[in-house]
């Protein structure tokens, strides 16, 4: 079975003997490692070599894990179906006629596969939960400031996260065990998770828990999808849990609100990867903006451009205030809604994805739609919290991921649900 969900095949060992000893580890193609190509999926950085590892891959060495390669993803994070990525789409080891989700597609499909043991995937909208949840394994988006991003390649810096990928609950959350905790290299990094005990929170021991349900977020999700969320609540409330609805209005902006804010951010980030900075150079003749041009359309591919080029419309004079202020102004809108419905539960839960896999090819042709299928993930991020998916059973024979989102620095909290879910 060849699922492409590797760029480069690496054989980075451990050096200690730490609780990842004998583990290997998938790290998504954006996480720098010294010396070993990080692409980011793009032909752009195709030779790119970093002088440095990152944060997360010291950790994970010390650890006494095994880096088997570096995983394929859509192009710079750019993408839900790891589709972008120039060096070819990943398939999906449950149904290889499918997408493995992304754009943490490669690290999700090696870890469903068999390919890596775990796996490092970031998130900006979505990014670890989606695979996670297209391909039957579990992810987690840690909240801001958790994980040291030290070494990502950026895409969209106020979004971002590194998250763990895993078979089971448990291994996903000794995973973060590992990355987790304050970085002198990352000044967004808090100093929650240095002594951290997710693996022990996952106990699945829910009897009292309160687990809201937005039901903005199932409006338009697909009824199979629908089914086995619906499902999956009647599991926890059999545990002891009590489901209650909630309200999130804002929900309804948080995607757009969400693109606005990442392709701007995107559209300032990638103005580095030049041909003379950072990238493959389309050559010097003299004229400095013509090479600049011709180096970027050749390096970017289709979806990076569109990215680039509305974040940049939405940053220029006469629209900021239009596009960009009015989009963080909805974000601070999703973070007061998110606060003021923790106050009464615990966990808000949703399905992951409102749709089930789509098959290869079917969303390359409208954007749109792929980008309305991270309506259930994006407001976590704009919000800065913490959030896993968990699988909840499979319809027509694809899998079905549950999410469960928490309040800041709430790991063990849905780590715990999670496990519920899980058992």
């Amino acid at each position: 079975m060849s699922l492409n969900a590797f760029i480069t095949e690496t054989d980075i060992e451990g050096d200690g003997d730490g609780v990842l000893d004998g583990k290997t580890v998938a790290v998504k193609d954006n996480i720098s490692t010294e010396g070993v190509p990080t692409t980011c999926g793009s032909r752009m950085l195709e030779d790119y070599e970093p002088p440095y590892d990152a944060t997360v891959v010291e950790r994970l060495t010390d650890a006494g894990a095994t880096i088997v390669g570096k995983a394929n993803m859509d192009e710079f994070g750019m993408g839900t179906t790891t589709e972008t990525s120039y060096f070819g789409p990943t398939k999906n080891p449950v149904d290889e006629d499918h997408v493995p989700g992304g754009s943490s597609g490669g690290s999700a499909a090696a870890v469903a596969g068999g390919e890596a043991d775990l796996a490092l995937g970031s998130d900006t909208g979505g990014s670890v939960r989606a695979p996670a949840a297209f391909c039957g394994v579990v992810g987690i988006k840690p909240t801001y400031g958790l994980v040291s991003r030290y070494g990502l390649v950026a895409y969209a810096n106020s979004l971002e996260q590194i998250g763990p990928i895993a078979p089971t609950v448990e291994e996903a959350a000794e995973l973060l065990d590992v990355i987790a905790g304050p970085d002198e290299n990352d000044g967004t990094t808090r100093a929650e998770g240095a002594d951290s005990d997710y693996a022990g929170a996952a106990e699945g021991d829910v009897d009292g828990l309160t687990v809201g349900v937005p039901r903005e977020l199932l409006d338009g999700a697909d009824e199979r999808v629908v089914d086995r969320f619906e499902a999956a609540l009647d599991d926890l409330r059999a545990q002891g849990a009590e489901t209650v609805d909630v309200e999130l209005p804002s929900c309804e902006y948080a995607v757009a609100a969400y693109y606005v804010i990442a392709m701007s951010e995107a559209s300032s980030n990638l103005a580095r990867f030049d041909g003379v900075r950072y990238g493959n150079s389309g050559g010097f003749d003299g004229n400095w903006n013509e090479t600049f041009a011709e180096s970027r359309s050749e390096g970017f591919g289709d979806e990076v451009k569109r990215r680039v080029l509305l974040g940049t419309y939405a940053l220029s004079a006469g629209y900021h205030d239009k596009y960009y202020k009015q989009a963080q102004e909805a974000r601070a809108w999703v973070k007061q809604d998110f606060d003021e419905v923790f106050e009464d539960v615990d966990v808000v839960a949703s399905p992951t994805m409102p749709v089930l896999p789509p098959e290869l090819g079917e969303s390359l042709d409208d954007p749109v739609q792929m980008y309305l299928a991270d309506a259930n993930t994006t407001p976590v991020n704009l919000a800065n919290l913490p959030a896993i998916s968990v699988p909840a059973g499979e319809a027509d024979g694809l899998p079905v991921g549950l999410q469960l989102v928490g309040p800041k620095f709430g790991e063990e909290t849905i780590v715990n649900a999670a496990a519920a879910v899980e058992a």
